[in-house]
């Protein structure tokens, strides 16, 4: 009873008329473009990109973990995650396989 009760309430969308009728919001420009026009730009022999490395070495001296973290990645990468990963194949059988068709 309080299914019919709770439907009533409920109105379908109109045909070629989804619940957005806004639509997906505009994109962002490409944030590669951006960046590259502002770190890029070379005024006084000392680009905006220097001045932000230089800032984030200067926080790392600092004891900003996160500082750190960002240079080190930067410089020589993310660290490899190691997965172990081990399969018991001996007590697989094949009437498993036909049970999850």
């Amino acid at each position: 009873m309080a299914k019919k009760e709770a439907s009533k309430n409920l109105t379908p969308f109109k045909k070629g008329v989804s619940g957005n009728p806004s639509g997906r919001p505009k994109k962002l420009p490409n944030i590669d473009t951006l960046l590259a026009e502002v770190l890029g730009s070379d005024d006084d022999e000392k680009s905006e990109a220097k001045a932000v490395i230089k800032a984030l070495l200067t926080q790392a001296k600092r004891g900003n973990v996160r500082a750190i973290e960002v240079l080190l990645e930067r410089a020589y990468g993310k660290p490899k995650q190691v997965i172990d990963q081990t399969l018991d194949i001996t007590s697989f059988s094949l009437k498993d396989l036909v049970k999850f068709k």
